[in-house]
């Protein structure tokens, strides 16, 4: 995958060197809560994780980037396409830690992470599901232009999904 950079971002991918970052913000129950976790994530959870990450960039070729703000060179979170067998479809998602919340770095991920998907792996729909209670979440979904769709259960979880079709 390669690099992309926002006006505050750099989205390059993830490497086992984020792993003390990556498994801090997964470890954080506040984050986990909206994701897919259940509540705060184990180190051996978060390296699992993080492998199933690289592994999905090996298999499909895109996978999220880590989020990384220019101006300190800080992990701030994941964001990007992500599509894993029997996905029911191609999904940009994000996660940022906590102290990266309410600075608009989502949408600024998620936008580019849009505009990959639609110009670089040539989608012609992206999808985001988003945990029923993420509010902050449903509304970077609204902010990048994706529409509510209806609801559906993945993984046990009752998730509004949100979409758009190329323009």
């Amino acid at each position: 995958m390669e690099v992309v950079e926002t006006e505050r971002l750099i989205l390059r991918p993830l490497s086992g060197a984020d792993f003390e970052d990556y498994a801090a913000m997964l470890g954080d129950p506040e984050v986990g809560r909206y994701l897919f976790a259940e509540g705060a994530m184990s180190r051996e959870d978060s390296w699992r994780n993080l492998a199933l990450m690289l592994g999905h960039e090996r298999l499909r070729g895109f996978t999220n980037w880590a989020v990384v703000e220019k101006s300190t060179g800080r992990f701030a979170g994941r964001a990007g396409p992500w599509q894993p067998l029997d996905w029911p479809g191609l999904e940009i998602g994000w996660a940022l830690a906590r102290e990266h919340w309410g600075k608009g770095y989502a949408t600024e991920a998620a936008r580019a992470a849009l505009r990959y998907c639609f110009d670089v792996l040539g989608a012609e729909e992206v999808f985001s599901y988003v945990r029923e209670g993420n509010d902050r979440s449903a509304r970077v979904a609204e902010r990048i232009g994706h529409e509510l769709r209806g609801g559906t259960v993945l993984r046990g979880v009752r998730c509004h999904v949100y979409a758009q079709s190329r323009r």
